[in-house]
């Protein structure tokens, strides 16, 4: 086996080689794309989860007791993600994307910070953490003012914290959930609901419209920081294999498509990406 240095500077020397030899990529990232931002990942290298299986969609959305629960971790979590910044790879996605060299930039993730690092055309598969929308009228709140919102409810509650989560929903522990006070919409009083895709929810269909487009002008495929266990990213892969297109991943551990992939490499792709693209 190659000592870590060695290993480092062949994988580099890899990605270099897919991403010089095909000119339109389609990337798709996932939470492993912003780990080196000081968030964590949901899942360890066999896919499984880390923790706690994220809020389903059904559940926030007919129980008030879950939403309750949410919100009060939530108004703790979302600091640190608010004060995530880009990383090197965010970063060097970017620069090819300022290059010309992406047909498109697909993100599973809700942190933001492909755009916040200078990416333009980006596809936010399932939302964006920093807007909250509200199920009953459709109104858009920013979640810094929800945040100002679920402070002035409930005075006494964590409202910052260092810990984080992909989704800005932490564990607080033993507390009384039922003692928390969600805001209502401050238009219709509806339900306020972060303008993410949780689990079991659909993505919108203009988004994956996008998505397939993007699809179709590409020459490649790269997953950057995915497990691709969730449907969602996962059928895109599939279908490029189907049309016969090189896919090269970037992931720590297995993925679900390691048996559709042309190439992959086990390591982080921040540090790689930032190596191989100039």
């Amino acid at each position: 086996m190659a000592p870590p240095d060695t290993a480092s500077t062949m994988n580099a020397d890899r990605l270099r080689e897919f991403v010089s030899t095909h000119r339109r990529l389609f990337v798709l990232t996932g939470a492993g794309m912003s780990t080196d931002s000081g968030i964590p990942d949901y899942r360890d290298r066999d896919g499984g989860w880390k923790g706690a299986s994220p809020i389903q969609h059904q559940a926030f959305v007919t129980q008030l007791s879950k939403r309750r629960r949410y919100w009060a971790r939530s108004m703790a979590g979302w600091p640190p993600v608010a004060r995530a910044r880009p990383n090197a790879g965010h970063l060097a996605l970017a620069r090819l994307g300022a290059a010309g060299r992406l047909s498109l930039l697909v993100t599973q993730n809700v942190d933001g910070l492909h755009q916040a690092a200078g990416s333009r055309n980006v596809v936010d598969l399932h939302g964006r953490l920093d807007r909250v929308i509200c199920l009953d009228c459709g109104t858009r709140v920013s979640r810094h003012r929800v945040q100002e919102m679920l402070i002035s409810a409930n005075s006494g509650w964590l409202h910052d914290a260092d810990a984080m989560r992909p989704d800005g929903d932490i564990e607080l522990g033993d507390v009384d959930y039922d003692a928390f006070n969600v805001p209502d919409c401050p238009v219709c009083s509806g339900i306020l609901k972060p303008d993410v895709v949780f689990f079991g929810g659909a993505v919108p269909k203009s988004r994956v419209e996008r998505a397939w487009a993007g699809l179709a002008r590409a020459d490649a495929v790269l997953v950057s920081g995915s497990s691709l266990m969730v449907w969602s990213g996962f059928r895109f892969v599939r279908e490029a294999a189907r049309s016969g297109l090189p896919i090269m991943a970037i992931n720590h551990g297995r993925t679900r498509a390691d048996d559709l992939l042309t190439h992959k490499i086990d390591g982080d792709c921040g540090t790689l990406l930032d190596q191989a693209i100039d």
